[in-house]
């Protein structure tokens, strides 16, 4: 078994060690202070002898390996450094989590089934779902406990120790077992890095909360995270406040203005599109191709979005006898393929066999149909005026 410095100090950044067993770029010490991925928090990151620690794995047998960007030998006497930023941001985030989830249960008797260490934010998975004002309770609870800088304790215990013990969970692992007590707060079993003390935490704010597996999923930051957090948070209101000239209080009723605004407008819009798609469907139904079967109006239309070619497209074959192809622009080509009722030519058929030729993917039915064509639109031009027959 590896010897874990980190179990008793989670401060220690450098250490000294001996290479038991060196598998390429897979290195064994006899003591390490890397953290191993474990109990959702990731592993450490730094250097030993020199090399980067790209992965710290903690193997069945108690082992840990440290995969390096370079071998090592056996039996070297190497320095670890760990990444201290990135260490102490776990720390933070982990006694955090023990924390918020400690808030949750003793306020509300709701426990925490799961936690996730990730990159820019942290997850707790709670039994049931909670309310807006259950979170905002817990999150002040949590704070108080931060800002009381709190001592935080580790010590060992046996399992029949620890089964007497009013533990937040129960323990996953079995044998000696390492505690993690913050006073009038929390005793867990773990075996995470954490702050020596509350305070080290910073603060403590929920990010967001959504429904997941009958329960509530929490995300929150810590420390550094949170205020990283909060200066994203005031760039974006500054930016708002700025381009719509309102409070920041009146935020809210400014979007919820401009959103109905703008349905008014795409409604008047589509409106206008219709009026003037059936004035130019009148020219061009009468300038279509006769071609025996049918009459065909091929149109191009540059920068014309889908809804657009959709409503000209259909105001073309509502003239008896036609069929019409309107295509746009962008990449794909959005291709509109409608036919008039007495017409019997197959716009889905057709949809399938200009996305088949010339790649995209597109479906619909006989009468009305559309696409995406990845080719350009002069490829797909001349594919409509040679096939469409």
């Amino acid at each position: 078994m590896t010897h874990r410095l980190y179990y008793t100090d989670s401060l220690l950044t450098t250490f000294e060690a001996t290479v038991l067993s060196s598998n390429h770029n897979n290195i064994v010490l006899d003591t390490t202070a890397f953290y191993p991925t474990s109990g959702g928090q990731p592993f450490d990151t730094g250097t030993l002898g020199g090399r980067a620690v790209l992965d710290v794995i903690d193997g069945d047998d108690g082992v840990i390996t440290h995969v390096l960007d370079a071998p090592l030998e056996q039996g070297a006497k190497v320095t670890g450094v760990i990444d201290w930023a990135r260490r102490f941001d776990h720390m933070q985030q982990h006694t955090g989590q023990h924390i918020l989830s400690a808030a949750f249960e003793r306020t509300f008797g709701v426990r925490t089934e799961s936690f996730h260490l990730g990159l820019a934010s942290c997850t707790i998975d709670l039994a049931r779902e909670v309310s807006r004002a259950e979170i905002a309770m817990a999150e002040m609870v949590a704070c108080d406990i931060v800002f009381d800088n709190r001592p935080v304790r580790v010590r060992f215990v046996s399992e029949a120790e620890a089964a007497a013990l009013p533990l937040r969970k129960d323990p996953t692992r079995t044998g000696t077992l390492r505690l993690v007590e913050i006073d009038d707060c929390d005793l867990s079993a773990c075996g995470g890095t954490h702050v020596p003390a509350t305070g080290r935490v910073g603060v403590i704010v929920v990010s967001g909360w959504e429904r997941s597996k009958g329960g509530s999923r929490i995300e929150f930051v810590c420390g550094h995270r949170a205020v990283a957090s909060h200066q994203r948070l005031r760039h974006i209101v500054s930016g708002l406040v700025k381009h719509l000239t309102v409070a920041p209080e009146e935020i809210g009723a400014a979007v919820e203005r401009l959103q109905a605004e703008s349905r008014a407008n795409q409604k008047a819009l589509r409106q206008l599109r219709e009026a003037a798609a059936a004035q130019e469907a009148g020219a061009l139904a009468a300038a279509a191709e006769d071609i025996g079967a049918f009459r065909r109006a091929i149109v191009t239309r540059a920068g014309w979005d889908l809804a657009s070619l959709k409503i000209l497209a259909t105001a073309i074959a509502a003239h008896p006898g036609c069929v019409a192809v309107v295509m746009g622009d962008d990449t794909p080509v959005p291709v509109i393929v409608a036919r008039a009722g007495d017409v019997s030519f197959d716009a889905a058929a057709w949809i399938k066999a200009v996305t088949t030729a010339l790649g995209g993917r597109g479906g619909g039915r006989p009468e009305l149909a559309q696409g995406g064509v990845a080719a350009s639109v002069d490829k797909v031009l001349a594919f409509a005026q040679e096939s469409v027959r």
